[in-house]
């Protein structure tokens, strides 16, 4: 029996090694697809160093009027190539990076810290921005950075993720850790991922700071979601009361929505003017 307890210890910590490597590390790094490499082929690449961590960025336009595009977790820049046509058209400079360990940057892995170090710096160099427009795990990072002193006149906020506590519990739930195994995740995210972070689980959600003045916000959320369930955005839109405006799609998913001819129609009218309209179709706006 005395020898048992050690090896059964030594057998949680593997686990929960392999459990926090499984969760920290995008699974795979996507390619650019057909449709969006006109888009792409037209960007003028840029590097910045986030860390010791070599992240390539992207502009297009003449440099007025910047919008900032944040993807999400397992995905990259080359996404809103439909987006970036959009803004092009309507007079924007659309800028874009890969995150760490996604697209074409260095790394294999990356936090929310260093996706505000990204937004941070390109603020520096091209913002205040007209706006934000940001994807699932991009909407919490780019909350963050927000909170931080990075500037936007409007917000687009797609698939939110409300904040870091549900990332953490939705891969608890789809991997049936035990709640032994959970704590221990969380305990090697505090230590390991976010050292020195006090109350990352407050810090890193998007619903803190929703009293403070905040710019312009759109929520916008597929009733198909299968990632990030659409009564997320709702809980966002009840936080931020009259300054948000929802608009509910169909049938497009988590991903499929930032191709959508409803998505691109919607970021077009609100980075533009603040409004958008109740009759596009496959999708619902309201207050």
């Amino acid at each position: 029996m005395d020898h048992a307890t050690p090896r059964v210890k030594a057998t949680l910590s593997d686990e929960g090694q392999r459990l926090f490597d499984l969760f920290r590390r995008p699974q795979g790094r996507s390619r650019p697809r057909p449709g969006e490499r006109a888009a792409m082929e037209g960007a003028r690449w840029g590097r910045l160093t986030v860390g010791d961590t070599a992240v390539v960025t992207y502009r297009w336009g003449d440099g007025a009027r910047p919008v900032l595009l944040v993807h999400g977790w397992e995905s990259r820049a080359s996404r809103y190539a439909k987006v970036v046509t959009r803004l092009l058209e309507l007079g924007y400079s659309p800028l874009a990076f890969d995150a760490p360990g996604h697209g074409e940057s260095a790394g294999d892995s990356t936090t929310l810290i260093e996706y505000r170090d990204a937004i941070v710096q390109l603020h520096e160099a091209h913002g205040p921005f007209e706006a934000v427009v940001a994807h699932s795990f991009g909407v919490t990072a780019s909350f963050l950075a927000l909170r931080d002193g990075v500037r936007a006149r409007r917000v687009v906020a797609i698939s939110s993720v409300p904040d870091f506590g549900y990332v953490v519990d939705a891969f608890c739930a789809r991997t049936g850790l035990t709640p032994r195994l959970r704590d221990e995740l969380r305990h090697r995210i505090e230590r390991n991922l976010y050292p020195g972070e006090a109350d990352l689980w407050t810090r890193f959600s998007v619903l803190t700071g929703a009293a403070d003045p905040r710019p312009p916000l759109l929520l916008v959320h597929d009733e198909d979601d299968e990632v990030v369930g659409p009564e997320q955005a709702r809980r966002i839109a009840a936080a931020y009361g009259e300054r948000a405006r929802t608009l509910t799609t169909r049938r497009f998913g988590h991903r499929r929505i930032l191709g959508s001819p409803p998505l691109v129609a919607a970021v077009g009218d609100f980075v533009s003017t603040g409004a958008v309209s109740g009759g596009l179709p496959g999708a619902e706006a309201a207050r």
